[in-house]
């Protein structure tokens, strides 16, 4: 059942108060979400390659146990790994042949570490452990019972929402712009957490920036580098932005002490910060406290029935059609819902609310009804993208 109203709440930007946060690539959280899916990506790849289908699994719960280390102007030293350990359910033989999930596991994590993380020494800076047992016997049945439409293996819900209001861009935005300055500034790592608060017109960013600790002499150079990024950043993202903005990085510093926020590695997770998966951004990359949000943890999901991982992406993608589509609409919101054992592209209600111009509804609901039944029947096939890695997670 496919539903249009009208939204009846204010428009984000004309809220007095909007929170916005991004974890980047190097938070433990979600280094523990890209691990969970990059691990689920490979794990489908090989059942597909082997036995020309994906068979059931969900290794969708993952920690990080942070590390030992002593950072020091000039470069400490790692006393004692960072462990990333996974549990979850999959299939382990198939026609007496056992799957090398150990392998897959290690090569996968190893992978997303390598292509990730200029500073971390895998094989001295990283332990990777893991747990997988069948799944039940009810579950397996649900998941092999379908035959060209996969049924939801759970009751569960996705939501999305498009377009991404100011602050919303403006914290996605500094955190990618970071993130790509590594190769110009060195000393940045790849943990780096924004804040985003706007109350009224003013806008402040706070940073938490891993820097790494082997490019500074001293604290005054720690603070001249801060400094410089500090500029470099507001000169970037202010250009468009009519808004108050003040930039903050790393507001627990107590230089006085020589207590700064440098690391080792690039990420907290050296020493400071343990990790989980479903605690960081949401499918859009964001975590949006003005905004409806699932808790569920998409990463790491199977692809081809879990609802808690398919929901949410086609939620974002049918909000993001919608105002794509139509000039008139100026938001959309959308919240769909399923039936375990029912097939997936049949959910209880997929309900969509909108704000236009003019509150002018009608003229547009058949329309949007059929931007999101065409992503329904597209569901199915959804687990191609996301094994060719085109669906972001987090």
């Amino acid at each position: 059942m496919i539903r249009v109203n009208s939204l009846n709440f204010p428009y984000i930007e004309e809220q007095d108060v909007e929170i916005v946060e991004r974890k980047g690539i190097g938070h433990p959280d979600t280094i523990c979400d890209n691990i969970s899916e990059k691990f689920s990506i490979e794990l489908s790849r090989y059942y597909y390659e082997n036995f020309g289908r994906i068979f059931h699994h969900n290794v969708d719960k993952a920690v990080l146990i942070g590390g030992k280390a002593i950072p020091k102007f000039g470069g400490g030293e790692v006393l004692e790994p960072i462990e990333i350990k996974v549990v979850g359910r999959a299939i382990l033989e198939v026609k007496d042949k056992k799957i090398p999930i150990e392998e897959i596991y290690n090569e996968s994590a190893r992978k997303f570490l390598e292509n990730n993380f200029k500073h971390l020494d895998i094989n001295n800076h990283i332990k990777l452990s893991l747990k997988i047992r069948p799944g039940s016997v009810d579950l397996i049945e649900l998941f092999n019972s379908y035959n060209q439409i996969p049924n939801s293996n759970d009751t569960s819900f996705g939501v999305g929402y498009a377009p991404f209001s100011k602050l919303e861009n403006l914290v996605y935005q500094t955190e990618s712009l970071l993130f790509n300055l590594r190769n110009s500034y060195p000393f940045i790592g790849e943990d780096i957490k924004v804040m985003g608060v706007r109350i009224n017109r003013r806008i402040n960013i706070t940073i938490a920036l891993a820097f790494i600790d082997k490019y500074f002499t001293d604290v005054n150079d720690y603070l001249q580098k801060k400094s410089l990024l500090k500029d470099k950043v507001f000169s970037e993202i202010s250009k468009n932005i009519d808004d108050e903005i003040e930039i903050h990085i790393n507001t627990a510093d107590i230089p006085d002490k020589d207590i700064v926020y440098i690391t080792v590695t690039g990420t907290s997770a050296e020493a400071g910060d343990d990790g989980q998966v479903g605690r960081g951004n949401r499918i859009n990359g964001l975590i949006t406290p003005y905004r409806p949000m699932s808790l569920e943890a998409p990463a790491g999901k199977n692809p081809i029935s879990h609802v808690g991982k398919l929901y949410n992406i086609i939620a974002n993608r049918i909000a993001s059609d919608i105002v794509n589509n139509f000039e008139e609409i100026n938001e959309a919101y959308v919240y769909i819902v399923s039936q375990i054992g029912k097939p997936i592209n049949e959910p209880q209600v997929l309900d969509i609310k909108i704000r236009t111009e003019q509150n002018n509804l009608k003229i547009f609901e058949n329309e949007i009804k059929k931007i999101a039944q065409k992503h329904l029947e597209l569901l199915p096939n959804l687990w191609k993208e996301i094994l060719e890695g085109k669906v972001q997670i987090c």
